[in-house]
């Protein structure tokens, strides 16, 4: 199973281009879903949403979708993993109706958490449900030394099956600074090494895309292989992509599917273009 979709499933640009014309926003996931079996949720990350939220995203898919989300930053990178079981709990509590179709919990940890801070952070792994797929994204470059460091962190990570999220932001780097989406992109996406690895048996990979969708292609091809090889494994990778604005991240999805050479949804018809086209005697 190859896990696929974009950071959001909430967008007016898409409407009339992925979604159909007059997509009311609470049916957009709906119709995201029937695009992607997947999605990045990082609305999570910012603020906590209400009980009955959960259960309209929960009903709102079919049973095969699966949602991602991030915990809160407050426990992450105000509370920094300590003194913070409580906040833990409520949080597990909160997101619980939804764990029957969450592929995974994404613990994003600040780049001021290096190696020195890996038992805080095994404490808290420890708080999480131990039922549940886990994600860790580290953008302290001390996890990226190729050093014993590192080693003892991937050690750890494969041990209990933990996946280490990856970040690809080469393209997005590539281009020039030359919108204001690229320029807040540049700023706020982390510039760390590529590091290709499955530690748990759902590997993440966050590719942020540069504009010009062929352009990826040169950074994605091993890529291809790599999928290939973890669906071979029997493992359930999970692609997610993004671009400065997100605006074609669909489109960049679908291409990369092409190029991989196996059939999912996101080859079907997008809901807009199901729709008639403006003038036909349909």
């Amino acid at each position: 199973m190859l896990y696929l979709g974009c950071p959001q499933w909430s967008s007016a640009h898409w409407k009339g281009r992925f979604f159909s014309q007059h997509c009311q926003s609470s049916n957009m996931l709906r119709e995201y879903a029937s695009i992607f079996n997947s999605v990045e949720g990082n609305t999570s990350f910012y603020a906590n949403p209400k009980p009955d939220t959960i259960l309209q995203w929960r009903d709102a898919v079919p049973n095969d979708f699966r949602f991602t989300f991030k915990i809160s930053k407050h426990i992450t990178h105000e509370l920094a993993l300590q003194n913070c079981q409580k906040e833990t709990l409520a949080w597990c509590n909160l997101f619980s109706p939804l764990f029957e179709k969450m592929a995974m919990i994404m613990v994003q940890l600040p780049a001021n958490c290096g190696p020195e801070h890996l038992h805080r952070i095994k404490q808290f792994m420890t708080s999480l449900p131990s039922d549940m797929c886990i994600g860790i994204e580290v953008r302290n470059l001390g996890f990226f030394s190729k050093d014993e460091n590192e080693k003892q962190f991937n050690q750890y990570l494969i041990q209990h099956n933990i996946n280490r999220i990856i970040m690809d932001t080469r393209p997005l780097f590539s281009e020039p600074a030359s919108t204001p989406a690229i320029i807040d992109a540049q700023r706020k996406k982390p510039r760390v090494p590529v590091n290709v690895i499955a530690t748990g048996h759902r590997p993440m990979l966050r590719f942020v895309g540069c504009s010009n969708l062929d352009n990826n292609r040169s950074f994605y091809a091993p890529w291809l292989k790599k999928i290939r090889a973890w669906l071979e494994q029997g493992k359930e990778p999970m692609v997610f992509f993004h671009t400065a604005d997100n605006y074609d991240s669909p489109l960049l999805a679908r291409q990369f599917v092409q190029d991989l050479g196996i059939e999912h949804k996101v080859l079907l018809p997008f809901p807009a273009e199901q729709q008639p086209k403006q003038g036909s005697l349909l």
